[in-house]
């Protein structure tokens, strides 16, 4: 059984037995994909504490236990991708927290955008959350967020690792998709669109990250397990981000749901937005990486509109559900 403390079954593996993994040579670094042709690709410098390749995401695998997946804050991915003229779900870094500091080994056209933090190439600032000039060799380091949680690198071209089922995105959960990234990780880049960058139009606007994460709330299909306290509760209670959030689920600190019914609950479906109650009665909204089954009730379930927010939200952010 999947629950909220991330044990999962193993997903499955192709009909010819191939690993899916991201493989490690010998001296250990990450091989994500063979390079293009002209050898264009990007050098990890500082890979910060958790940095992983995504893009839109691999829908419609549940039914062989594989989640989506793609990046958290997807709108923050696509206004990268766009800023640079490259399709929208091609596959950016993500960041969590602390950045992270890459080399390309030609001179790319590059977007930090997302968690508000300090960029640099080689030391002297550049702009945040516009397109800016990385020349061959230079070190393009994005810094620890200011503000936020989740910053995204995007480059002119996209990002180019090997996909696994249709998407070049790192899952988590079940390691499919290339492996967070280690210092002297080298990753491919794609050919940049024809003509480059589109102009640029001014300064662009950002989400901000959210000084209160409002969550609305449509009733899950166990709603009915919980009592009519709990779910006053659930709507009406002041929650906060816990620190033991990660891109599987955002999990919650404040007061607990008392269930109604408490016999054990046969493993059943799970979707994005998911709220899942576990033992200590504190919900859990999973995110991207989320189990595709669980055995603990889910009272309700966020629209996926609204977790973008989620993706942003550090630790202690105080938190509310309502109805949606």
């Amino acid at each position: 059984m999947t629950t909220a403390d991330g044990r999962h079954p193993h997903a499955a593996r192709p009909a010819d037995g191939r690993d899916l993994h991201a493989a490690r040579p010998a001296d250990g670094r990450h091989v994500h994909a063979a390079r293009p042709a002209d050898g264009r690709h990007l050098r990890v410098v500082r890979p910060g504490a958790l940095t992983t390749v995504q893009d839109a995401g691999r829908p419609g695998w549940a039914h062989l236990g594989v989640g989506r997946a793609g990046a958290l804050d997807a709108p923050a991915a696509r206004l990268a991708n766009r800023l640079l003229g490259n399709p929208p779900d091609a596959a950016v870094l993500e960041t969590t927290l602390t950045g992270c500091a890459v080399r390309p080994d030609r001179t790319v056209t590059a977007v930090v955008g997302g968690a508000g933090c300090r960029v640099t190439v080689d030391g002297r600032p550049v702009a945040w959350g516009a397109p800016v000039r990385v020349p061959a060799g230079a070190v393009l380091d994005a810094g620890p967020a200011r503000t936020g949680l989740r910053s995204y690198l995007a480059f002119a071209g996209g990002l180019v690792p090997d996909p696994v089922l249709g998407s070049r995105s790192a899952d988590l959960l079940s390691g499919l998709g290339p492996a967070p990234l280690s210092e002297g990780d080298e990753l491919p880049l794609g050919e940049p669109a024809s003509g480059g960058p589109p102009p640029s139009a001014g300064p662009v606007p950002w989400p901000g990250a959210p000084a209160e994460l409002v969550l609305p709330v449509h009733p899950g299909p166990r709603h009915d397990w919980f009592t009519e306290a709990a779910l006053r509760t659930l709507l009406t209670a002041l929650y906060q981000v816990s620190p033991h959030s990660n891109r599987i689920g955002l999990r919650t600190e404040g007061p607990p749901l008392e269930r109604s019914r408490n016999e054990e609950l046969p493993s059943e479906g799970l979707v994005l937005g998911a709220i899942q109650v576990p033992p200590d009665g504190r919900p859990v909204i999973f995110l991207n990486d989320h189990p595709t089954t669980g055995g603990y009730p889910v009272v309700g379930v966020v629209p996926e509109r609204a977790l973008a927010a989620a993706a942003q939200a550090v630790p202690g952010t105080r938190l509310r559900f309502v109805r949606a």
